[in-house]
């Protein structure tokens, strides 16, 4: 490998070349994992695998993927307003506790 004289450069040349090198090693190492990953799943496939199947994953659109929560409260007028018990209470649960009511009033 050649030797690079850096004495020379200014503190900003020096921040710049190491943000450079620093994203030639990221493109490198992704390079790298990509050319591995294509050689393991050649080789699971070879042997008549998955690498899901190897790994005991599922797809990562599987797993990520969530179902809605069940409603756990009902506005009693309007069904079509629920809530699961998540998050922010909503407007009219707010409203509701605010004139004297009480949470268990809208469990379903």
């Amino acid at each position: 490998m050649a030797k690079v004289d850096l004495k020379p450069l200014s503190l900003a040349e020096l921040k710049s070349l190491k943000l450079r090198v620093e994203k030639a090693i990221a493109r490198h190492d992704k390079k790298q994992k990509t050319k591995a990953l294509a050689v393991v799943k050649a080789k699971a496939k070879e042997l008549g695998f998955s690498l899901d199947d190897l790994t005991g994953r599922t797809s990562a659109k599987k797993s990520t993927a969530k179902k809605p929560a069940k409603a756990a409260y009902r506005h009693p007028d309007d069904a079509s307003k629920t809530w699961a018990g998540r998050g922010a209470r909503p407007l009219w649960l707010k409203d509701a506790l605010k004139s004297g009511k009480s949470l268990e009033d809208f469990k379903v």
